[in-house]
Formats: C-alpha cells, sequence, structure tokens
C-alpha cells in the first residue's frame, strides 16, 4: 500500500474534511492551516485574515484505492474554484481555493486536473497552485467537526446538504 497526501482549501475545512470521509482509500483527514506568514497560527488569527493562511484539509490517501485525480474531482465539485476569496457565506482570504502539493509528478496532475476542469466554467479557475512548505493542525475542536456537532446550524445549513451533493454525485453510501 503506497500512501500520498495532499492538502486542500475548498473553503471551510469542516466541510472539505466531512466530504473527503466519505470515500475509500481516504486514510486520515487533518484540517488545518497553510500558505501563511505565522508561525502555529490560531483559529482565531486566522479567521481575522492577518495570516495570510488559509483553512485546509491534510488528506492522507491510499493511492492503490484512490488517485490524485479522483480527489481533485472531488475538489472541483464540492466547492466554486472561481470564486476568489469566498465559498458561499464564508467571505475572507481564509476560505480561497488552493491546492498545496509535496512533489513535481502532484504539481503535474494538477495542473492538468485544473485544465479539464476549466472547460466546466465560464469564468476563470482561481485556485492557487503552491508548494507545501508548512501545515499547521487546527485545534481539536475542529476534528470531526461535523460528525460531533450535526445539529450546529452551520452543519445542518451548509455542511449536510453539501455532503449529500458529493454523496449522490459518485454514488456514495
Amino acid at each position: 500500500m503506497a500512501e500520498e497526501s495532499i492538502v486542500l482549501g475548498a473553503g471551510c475545512f469542516w466541510c472539505t474534511e466531512a466530504v473527503f470521509k466519505m470515500f475509500p482509500g481516504i486514510k486520515s483527514i487533518t484540517v488545518g492551516y497553510a500558505g501563511g506568514t505565522t508561525e502555529n497560527p490560531t483559529y482565531e488569527q486566522v479567521c481575522y485574515g492577518h495570516t495570510g493562511h488559509i483553512e485546509v484539509a491534510k488528506i492522507v490517501y491510499d493511492t492503490a484505492k484512490i488517485k490524485l485525480d479522483t480527489i481533485m474531482e472531488v475538489f472541483f465539485k464540492m466547492h466554486d474554484p472561481t470564486s476568489k476569496d469566498k465559498q458561499g457565506a464564508d467571505a475572507g482570504s481564509q476560505y480561497r481555493s488552493a491546492v498545496f502539493y509535496n512533489d513535481a509528478e502532484q504539481k503535474s496532475v494538477i495542473e492538468k486536473c485544473i485544465k479539464e476542469e476549466q472547460k466546466n466554467h465560464e469564468k476563470k479557475i482561481v485556485t492557487e497552485v503552491r508548494k507545501l512548505e508548512k501545515f499547521y493542525p487546527a485545534e481539536d475542536y475542529h476534528k470531526d467537526y461535523y460528525k460531533l456537532n450535526p445539529l450546529q446550524p452551520y452543519c445542518m445549513l451548509v455542511i449536510r446538504p453539501k455532503v449529500g451533493k458529493i454523496k449522490k454525485e459518485f454514488d456514495l453510501k
């Protein structure tokens, strides 16, 4: 079993975690922050938008069970890659669309996927593609947020419909 990881920013990291937990081959997901300049940022610092970080999810996957191009397909279907600094009601630079790669091979796959995905959009895809420099795990209370807080209004109004949409599109149980 070969494992790889990819770090995705698709708006709220609670949504990204909830969506990818449904897919076979996903070994683990850690929500956190990447792309900024502040060492060990807190959720509050990132929310204020002064650290340069993005809310992200680090996804570790089994390459024999799920390929990076499938992960990218899910990524593009779960958020709007043409929206700059905004996903739904979540607005701010911490919610921008981004993919942080580990090596040149991943970067090549990501760029190919973006080129293909662009055909499905009239507006230009604004997803940032960057080499992962540092990843900071989020505070413990963010882990499994949707699973642990299903009746919280944000979970009911934002995450649940997104999870339902992806379940239907990918025929997941």
